[in-house]
């Protein structure tokens, strides 16, 4: 009786943990749908722009990079789902090595941003400087640039005659258009109880010097104002790091474990 009974207990004995592995599995599951999200909603936005974007705005598009960063997320999180359930070790190891490498990247990349400062605030101005000279060709990329000036209470890059090296609204006399020598209106410093925006307030502000457009707009370039924005909100932006590394890091740390207990249970059966 005692021999049936461990006859049976070995037959049914894995070395699998079944809630590491569905853990797993609805861990990668979640972030694969959130992925599908976000490609839907890249490709819908892409689809619905009434004008086709210039080639040299592509990789600034945010259609585009949504596309992009939920392509990228399937591919990962359908490697986990699928080799958490079917129990596929060369799944699993490609969604383990995957994440591994996208986090060493990150890491990489903060620590050389904060190592070479310098170098990577030209970085984000050329970056800048190209979304300024196509902020009339993309509709979504004009929505962006409004949105970061408004919120961070800023124009341009370095300060706001940096607009000029936008075709409509350059300062230069030769320029024919109606905007010349204007700022967008996401410039402008907000009138208390006004009901309706007024989109040409800030018509002709690079004409006029720092203290006469400090009246009217923020004139302060959105690369000084992201620093402050950083310095003061330290305790946010450590959060959202380390929100966006503790996903990757259990994937990777999940996935190992899995790894290593089907390998053990190939090894007992041979």
């Amino acid at each position: 009786m005692d021999r049936k009974q461990n006859l049976n207990r070995n037959e049914t004995f894995s070395f699998v943990n079944p809630w590491i592995r569905y853990f797993l599995f609805f861990f990668s599951f979640l972030f694969w749908a959130f992925s599908l999200l976000i490609v839907a909603i890249g490709v819908y936005v892409k689809v619905q722009k009434a004008t086709d974007t210039v080639r040299d705005t592509f990789l600034i598009d945010p259609a585009v990079i949504l596309i992009v960063v939920g392509v990228v997320m399937f591919f990962i999180t359908f490697c986990g789902c699928i080799g958490a359930l079917r129990e596929n070790i060369r799944l699993l190891k490609t969604f383990s090595f995957t994440l591994t490498f996208l986090f060493l990247t990150q890491l990489a990349i903060s620590i050389m941003g904060f190592f070479y400062s310098d170098q990577t605030r030209d970085a984000m101005g050329k970056f800048v400087k190209k979304a300024i000279v196509h902020y009339r060709d993309d509709l979504d990329l004009q929505n962006l640039m409004d949105y970061i000036q408004k919120e961070f209470k800023c124009c341009g890059w370095n300060n706001y005659t940096d607009w000029s090296w936008n075709l409509y609204f350059n300062c230069t006399h030769e320029n024919p258009s109606t905007e010349r020598c204007a700022v967008p209106y996401s410039c402008c410093t907000p009138v208390p109880g006004e009901t309706v925006v007024n989109t040409m307030c800030g018509f002709g502000v690079q004409t006029q010097k720092y203290l006469e457009a400090n009246k009217l707009i923020f004139p302060l370039g959105c690369a000084g104002k992201a620093v402050l924005w950083i310095e003061s909100h330290l305790l946010l932006v450590g959060s959202l790091a380390l929100g966006l590394a503790l996903p990757q890091i259990a994937g990777i740390v999940l996935s190992q474990i899995l790894i290593s207990q089907i390998q053990d249970e190939i090894t007992s059966v041979l």
